[in-house]
């Protein structure tokens, strides 16, 4: 591989993860976590020049990050105080971020991821590969389930944010205290409610947990907008 061809190679790959970086902060700011402005619309020239070593190429442990839970995601992520209980805790923390720079990725690397994001206090930690993780590793996630939640994408699913695809209609998680209210309203049980699998695209992207529910705006040339509602499973 020539110099030239080299340095194409990398050009393409520092594009690639730029996207990738915007999409996984768009994701961060629209599950409402405290993300700066400039943080979320940052330039590829910027990008370049602080994240790019000398020769080019991207350095992934500079891409690491991390982001509190804002006022309005503590309100959703609450529960209502009972006699019991009356001071809940909220069921959302600090997120954190990681770009992964291994070629193969298996438990020891789960694990590793684990360790930093439970150790550190984390409530929440997104992997973000460049390879597909094994069958084993997928297994392993779920072993670390009752200590944090940890989600893997990989970059390749990051270069479009499907939200902003024109077919895919707004969706907007509910508070809980919003969910019992529709409830109410409607007079149904949860389980009468349509449907949303937690493996969904837009569901991953939102990481919706099971139970929580979902506000899906559409758009209609004759009803104008109108709101359905889907619960996670």
């Amino acid at each position: 591989m020539d110099d030239s061809t080299a340095n194409d190679a990398k050009s393409k790959e520092v594009v690639r993860l730029w996207r990738a970086w915007k999409t996984v902060h768009e994701m961060v700011a629209d599950r409402e976590y405290e993300l700066a402005e400039d943080e979320i619309k940052i330039s590829l020239d910027r990008f370049r020049a602080e994240y790019c070593e000398p020769d080019g190429s991207v350095n992934r442990s500079k891409l690491h990050f991390s982001a509190r839970p804002s006022e309005s995601m503590i309100r959703k992520n609450t529960p209502p105080a009972t006699d019991a209980n009356p001071n809940p805790v909220p069921d959302c923390g600090t997120i954190w971020v990681e770009f992964l720079a291994d070629k193969q990725f298996g438990v020891a690397q789960i694990r590793q991821f684990a360790k930093h994001t439970i150790e550190n206090n984390y409530k929440t930690g997104i992997m973000v590969t460049h390879v597909p993780l094994s069958p084993a590793a997928r297994k392993a996630l779920t072993g670390v389930e009752n200590l944090a939640k940890i989600e893997c994408f990989l970059e390749d699913d990051l270069l479009v944010n499907i939200t902003h695809h024109e077919l895919v209609p707004r969706h907007v998680l509910l508070s809980r205290d919003e969910k019992v209210a529709l409830l109410k309203r409607y007079r149904l049980k949860e389980t009468q409610l349509p449907r949303i699998l937690q493996k969904d695209p837009v569901a991953r992207y939102l990481g919706l947990k099971r139970g929580q529910v979902v506000k899906i705006i559409r758009v209609s040339e004759t009803a104008g907008r109108y709101a359905s509602y889907r619960l996670c499973v």
